[in-house]
């Protein structure tokens, strides 16, 4: 009788399991039935504040539900990230995170999340490139005449960043682990002061985005050597890559993408997904990303998820190489 029992009582839980789950699934094929909201970690009128400004109306309308652009800045981006991570799992919060956010994980030991853990990706929108910049009193025309002067003054030759554990600190602190350089770091509070310092010729050098270096490059105030991605920019076409240019293999830039809670269902990350790429492919959607110097990109979950966790291990390593020490 005790066997009976048991058994009915196991019958009824998975019973009650399964319905517990009915819910979930009928709100996930009904997804979405209300607004969707995007945190962003950086400003108003910022690189990803803009991207995911140029991309939501028209995800709306797809959607068939608002897509609400929300700022909550701070911490180089980190409470958007922890926002997001602690939201609830059913797609109706996503975050719009940049490269830099791969770089908190190598720098903070005290992070509240855990980016492989908390948080699935769902696609890039853009790629964003840097340029590395020599001030035009620097005697140099190409990659590899830089390289030369750079290695006969080390410890000498200067770059600037956006600031230590920054996206341009670490671009240079990968050229110099794979070319062999001894460079004095100069960091400065934020791209622009970075980009300016080397227009005024305070530094030798520095990586710029390609946003924030063509008003500069359009006055004749920096030198433009190499890009940094693996293909040429769009917005700098007969500027080589650094592959091209002495630097085999060197690949390093920025990226703006989706991501939302994890365990948010995978019906609804690839609605998610099917709805940006479709977007992104729009040509006047291409055209106004283009336009703020970004290289149009998407992909699939697990593809953006492969490059957050290559990312994650670069990232541990070349903070390793500077000798900053995480917090």
């Amino acid at each position: 009788m005790r066997r009976i029992r048991n058994h009915l009582l196991h019958a009824a839980l998975v019973v009650l399991a399964c319905q517990g789950m009915l819910p979930s699934n009928a709100a996930a094929q009904d997804y979405p039935s209300k607004p969707v909201r995007i945190l962003v970690g950086q400003a108003a009128g910022g690189g990803a504040d803009t991207t995911i400004r140029i991309v939501a109306p028209r995800l709306s309308a797809l959607l068939g539900q608002p897509v609400v652009v929300e700022n909550r800045t701070g911490a180089g981006g980190s409470i958007a990230i922890e926002r997001a991570a602690a939201a609830p799992a059913d797609g109706y919060t996503a975050l719009l995170m940049n490269a830099g956010g791969t770089i908190h994980s190598a720098l903070r030991r005290d992070l509240p999340y855990d980016l492989e853990r908390d948080l699935a990706a769902v696609s890039l929108i853009a790629d964003s490139n840097f340029v590395l910049l020599v001030h035009p009193s620097v005697p140099v025309k190409s990659t590899k005449d830089l390289l030369a002067l750079a290695r006969s003054r080390p410890d000498i030759f200067t770059y600037a960043s956006a600031g230590i554990g920054s996206s341009s600190h670490l671009a240079t602190s990968l050229l110099e682990l794979v070319a062999g350089l001894k460079l004095v770091h100069v960091p400065y509070k934020g791209g622009s002061a970075a980009a300016a310092a080397n227009a005024s010729g305070e530094v030798d050098m520095g990586f710029s985005s390609v946003t924030a270096a063509l008003p500069l490059l359009n006055a004749g105030k920096v030198r433009p050597l190499a890009v940094s991605s693996k293909q040429r920019s769009a917005a700098l076409p007969a500027i080589p890559t650094l592959d091209e240019s002495g630097v085999p293999g060197y690949d390093r830039s920025s990226w703006f993408g989706i991501l939302v809670p994890a365990r948010v269902p995978a019906m609804v990350v690839n609605r998610l997904n099917t709805a940006i790429v479709q977007v992104v492919a729009e040509p006047d959607i291409r055209a106004l990303l283009t336009k703020q110097a970004l290289e149009p990109r998407t992909t699939t979950a697990q593809q953006f998820g492969s490059i957050i966790r290559n990312e994650l291990a670069q990232n541990a390593k070349l903070v390793a190489a500077t000798g900053a020490k995480p917090q």
